[in-house]
């Protein structure tokens, strides 16, 4: 990926590794990408993935503050590649945010009465605003969308997955 080079000399400071996916590595400063076939979304995926290094996302208290960050690091991914000459389509990006709006939506449903709630004091847990019960959510945006639910006055917790994928 000729991007890679392009994108060292630029942000020295940043260490790009080859890997299995694409990431960004707050705790370690480096950036991975997929080393096999080279294609334009390679490309795109790791100018998103710089964007985030360099407009220092680091961590994330809730769901929709996720989403926020994806968004931000979309926008400076298109400024850098403005400066690399190379256009990001737009319906890609989307196509990517979709992912995390899913999930989010996935996460969102009341298990007992299918209603879409918010979240609430931690990534972790939910309440819905019609039958008032509460569910906790893993925070990995890697996995499905399991929910454990607790009813409001009980304290034992009941499992519920879902697979929506």
């Amino acid at each position: 990926m000729y991007i890679i080079n392009e994108l060292e000399k630029m942000f020295p400071h940043l260490r790009y590794r080859s890997g299995k996916s694409f990431s960004w590595s707050p705790e370690t400063n480096e950036i991975f990408y997929d080393s096999g076939k080279s294609t334009k979304t390679h490309s795109w995926s790791l100018l998103h993935e710089t964007g985030h290094a360099l407009l220092g996302h680091n961590r994330y208290d809730t769901d929709l503050e996720l989403i926020k960050l994806e968004i931000a690091a979309w926008e400076k991914a298109k400024e850098v590649a403005t400066s690399l000459k190379i256009t990001i389509n737009e319906n890609h990006i989307q196509d990517c945010l979709d992912t995390y709006r899913d999930w989010l939506y996935q996460r969102s449903v009341c298990p007992r009465c299918d209603n879409k709630s918010l979240q609430q004091e931690t990534i972790e847990q939910y309440q819905c605003f019609n039958c008032h019960m509460v569910w906790e959510v893993t925070p990995s945006r890697f996995c499905r969308a399991y929910r454990a639910t607790k009813h409001a006055k009980k304290s034992s917790a009941v499992f519920y997955a879902t697979d929506n994928s």
